[in-house]
């Protein structure tokens, strides 16, 4: 197969800030064309789960989002720390954070990226099972949601209404849903 891989001629940041690291740089194509300026967006990986408590129901959030100005339906999820031992911690103490759930089982569904044009991380998806509330919310200082537990015929609802607009959310939740034989897929 063809290398199609770009070589980085220059690379400088513009901004690195906690939530905004972009870098500019001057890249070459395999036939020699010069692209520039191409701007990378640099972001942590994220974690997130569709995630069942012990009764069976699915815990969702809801949230405002700004730059869309709309508040919205998610599944839970968010960055992955240089603390957390491995995927799974990460997925567990953001769903504890945001939820106070703690979980039993975790099933590991694989990545997406939002944008691999332009962003450098990706999300791993998760189904978290048998979810016990066990603390209160420990919300990061932007974060300010509403935990709602649904039963899976409501979820399934929401979901073919269109109430996920999340696109990696969207993919996690569509994964899930094969994984647990709710969804098949026909070609």
């Amino acid at each position: 197969m063809k290398d199609l891989s770009w070589k980085v001629l220059s690379s400088s940041y513009l901004i690195k800030d906690t939530w905004a690291t972009i870098r500019v740089e001057s890249c070459q194509t395999p036939d020699g064309r010069i692209v520039e300026p191409y701007y990378v967006y640099e972001f942590p990986n994220w974690v997130t789960a569709v995630a069942f408590t012990k009764d069976g129901r699915v815990i969702l959030e809801r949230q405002y989002r700004h730059a869309l100005g709309k508040t919205m339906y998610e599944i839970p999820g968010g960055c992955v720390d240089a603390s957390d031992a491995n995927l799974e911690a990460a997925i567990g103490r953001e769903l504890l954070e945001e939820t106070g759930y703690r979980f039993e089982k975790f099933d590991y569904l694989g990545t997406t990226s939002a944008n691999p044009s332009t962003n450098t991380n990706i999300m791993h998806m998760f189904i978290a099972y048998d979810g016990e509330c066990v603390a209160e919310q420990q919300l990061d200082a932007g974060e300010d949601l509403e935990v709602l537990i649904v039963t899976v015929d409501e979820f399934l609802e929401l979901f073919r209404q269109g109430a996920f607009i999340q696109a990696m959310h969207t993919v996690a939740i569509y994964r899930a849903l094969e994984k647990l034989g709710k969804l098949t897929i026909q070609l």
